[in-house]
């Protein structure tokens, strides 16, 4: 799997372009409006876009799907309780299903909480999170649709993937670019509060 983690913008995104290394064909996570930025990397690698996937309906991370959708052809894939945000979606999301990129595929968890349609995107060990689980915290609840005990349940869920899981965020607002659900499940600012924390000790 290539894993290109893509940093813009004044509120520090992450767009990532993930690609197949045996067929070369790619997916785009929350193309930020920095659509050039990430048709030069996918140029780079040698990679095509088939497919855009907004984690959730705001504009930080939907600002560039229509752009990268002209440009490639690529379809647009949100969870249906987020779509408004992008009228040009192809794929409106209901269900927990695998989204191929070549010969990969990542599952979609519907994590709500932050927006009604978060979701996260989860294969081979790499889980993309969004705005539901921050490098050390949570994504906003006092935005319209957003709701603390959902988010805390979410987060909860993405705990009972496997403690090596690698998390790669929506923004860069923590100690580090990524993480693992082991470093969360100690450090997370929310871990206790949410009910996942585990010490050192245990």
């Amino acid at each position: 799997m290539i894993i290109k983690q893509l940093k813009h913008g004044s509120m520090d995104n992450f767009s990532y372009l993930i690609g197949c290394e045996q067929t070369r064909q790619a997916l785009v996570i929350d193309p930020g409006a920095n659509v050039k930025r990430i048709l030069s990397e996918a140029q780079k690698q040698g990679l095509s876009i088939e497919s855009i996937v907004n984690t959730h309906g705001h504009g930080d991370h939907t600002a560039g799907s229509a752009r990268l959708k002209l440009l490639t052809g690529a379809r647009i894939i949100i969870h249906a309780l987020d779509a408004d945000a992008v009228p040009e979606a192809d794929i409106r999301l209901s269900d927990e299903i695998d989204l191929p990129a070549g010969a990969l595929t990542l599952r979609v968890i519907h994590t709500p909480g932050h927006t009604p349609g978060g979701i996260c995107l989860y294969g081979r060990g790499q889980l993309f999170t969004g705005d539901t689980l921050f490098v050390g915290d949570s994504g906003r609840t006092d935005l319209p649709g957003g709701h603390r005990p959902t988010l805390a349940a979410s987060i909860r869920r993405l705990m009972q993937l496997p403690d090596s899981s690698v998390v790669w965020p929506g923004h860069d607002y923590g100690p580090t670019p990524f993480s693992t659900i082991a470093w969360e499940k100690r450090h997370n600012v929310n871990a206790k509060e949410y009910g996942y924390y585990v010490s050192d000790s245990v």
